[in-house]
C-alpha cells in the first residue's frame, strides 16, 4: 500500500441506523475507503476474507459470534489486522476481554467523528489507541494491580518495617520517618537493621532500590 491509498476498513455493528450513521462518517473521509458491512460476528469474519481490509471497526454485541470472540479469531487468522472496538460498554469485562483478544483500540460509541477517523489512521499504522475514559480504566487498574503487588511484597517484614521500608524508598531520612511514624531515631534505626537482614542487602540503597522495584514508596 502507498501512502496515498486510504485505509480498507469493514465495519461491523447489528444496530443498522448506527451502522449506517458510522458508515456515513467514513464514506466522507477520503482517507479511508470503507468496503463492507456486517451485522454479526460471523458475517464479520466472512466479509474480512472477501474484502481483505487494513482494519476492522467491530461492535461488541452481535449475534451469534461477538466481538471479544471475533476479535480472537482475527488475531488467529490475520494476526497483522488491527481491530478497533467501537462500542458502548466500558465495564472492566469488556475493555480488558477485548484486550485480551488483541484488539489495537477501544473507541465508546458517542466519539466524534474526528476521533473515530484518527484512531482509524492510528491502528492501521501500527498504533494503539484508546478512549480517554478507556484510558482512564486501563490505567486505574494498572495502578491497582502495582498496589496490590506492593502489599505482597516482603512477607518476611513485619507490619511496622513495610511502614519504614515505604518511608525510606520514598526518601525520607530517618528523622523525618521517625516523625511520620511517631517513634524514636533509634527505634528506626532497629527497624532498617532488621529491614536489610530480612532483605539480604548491605545498605540503605540496595534496600531501597528493591523496594522501589516492588512498587514502595511511590505514594508518598
Amino acid at each position: 500500500m502507498t501512502g496515498s491509498e486510504p485505509v480498507r476498513v469493514v465495519l461491523a455493528d447489528d444496530h443498522p441506523m448506527y451502522r449506517y450513521g458510522v458508515a456515513a462518517v467514513l464514506s466522507a473521509e477520503p482517507r479511508i475507503a470503507l468496503v463492507g458491512e456486517a451485522a454479526s460476528g460471523r458475517q464479520l469474519l466472512a466479509l474480512v476474507e472477501q474484502t481483505r481490509p487494513r482494519v476492522v471497526v467491530t461492535d461488541l454485541q452481535m449475534p451469534d459470534l461477538d466481538g471479544v470472540a471475533v476479535t480472537r479469531e482475527l488475531c488467529r487468522t490475520e494476526p497483522d489486522l488491527p481491530v478497533l472496538v467501537l462500542t458502548m460498554h466500558d465495564d472492566d469485562e469488556s475493555v480488558f476481554g477485548a484486550m485480551r483478544a488483541g484488539a489495537r483500540g477501544y473507541l465508546l460509541k458517542g466519539v466524534d467523528a474526528d476521533e473515530l477517523v484518527a484512531t482509524i489512521l492510528t491502528v492501521a499504522a501500527g498504533g494503539t489507541a484508546f478512549g480517554p475514559s478507556v484510558a482512564r480504566r486501563i490505567v486505574g487498574f494498572y495502578l491497582e494491580s502495582t498496589s496490590r503487588y506492593a502489599q505482597g511484597a516482603f512477607p518476611q517484614l513485619t507490619t511496622r518495617e513495610r511502614e519504614v521500608l515505604d518511608l525510606l524508598a520514598a526518601g525520607r531520612r530517618n528523622s523525618a520517618i521517625a516523625a511520620a511514624l511517631g517513634l524514636s531515631e533509634k527505634t528506626v534505626r532497629n527497624h532498617l537493621s532488621a529491614i536489610l537482614a530480612k532483605l539480604q542487602v548491605t545498605d540503605r540503597s540496595a534496600a531501597i532500590v528493591r523496594a522501589r522495584e516492588a512498587g514502595l514508596g511511590r505514594d508518598r
